[in-house]
């Protein structure tokens, strides 16, 4: 671990295995969802915001434009196939079954499909997409951090973040 990583009040979790942006470029387990960014497959200038809550599964996919998605009609469309897969790759396997609260058949290693055949059994409802704007607002905000010059000065709105060996 760098020094950086050892002084860190936040906790610096290595992707399980390195993953491509194109198709899935922000992929995240909070607000009690799996919830993210994914390229649309025909139009370079549309994205699609999806999400599948834990434990119930409800899922929601829509455009950048909050259009609903066409292929998400009573269940998993591909984008939510695609998000589940990349979030297999970014956080392994255990830790998106762990945070969905997925139970993988006893004797089957846990995978982005046996993960996805596993919610699509208990045939979760296509939630709203009231969490797509959050979410989107979040993606645009990382891609404004990849724009900055890279320095060694404190980013003015990152100073929340404590100072490392500081006493309170």
């Amino acid at each position: 671990m760098s020094v950086w990583e050892k002084s860190s009040t936040a906790r610096v979790v290595p992707p399980a295995r390195p993953r491509k942006l194109a198709k899935v470029p922000f992929v995240e387990l909070a607000d009690g969802r799996l919830q993210g960014v994914v390229s649309s497959g025909s139009d370079i200038g549309r994205v699609y915001v999806s999400s599948v809550a834990a434990g119930s599964y409800t899922f929601a996919c829509s455009t950048n434009n909050n259009r609903p998605c066409g292929g998400a009609r009573g269940g998993f469309c591909k984008h939510i196939s695609a998000l589940i897969g990349e979030a297999v790759l970014q956080y392994g396997a255990e830790r998106v079954a762990r945070y969905l609260k997925v139970e993988v058949p006893d004797g089957e290693e846990p995978d982005a499909r046996s993960l996805t055949a596993a919610m699509t059994a208990v045939r979760p409802a296509q939630g709203d997409s009231s969490a797509a704007a959050p979410v989107f607002s979040r993606f645009l905000r990382h891609l404004a951090y990849l724009e900055l010059v890279p320095v060694t000065v404190p980013l003015p709105e990152m100073q929340w973040f404590p100072p490392t060996g500081a006493v309170a």
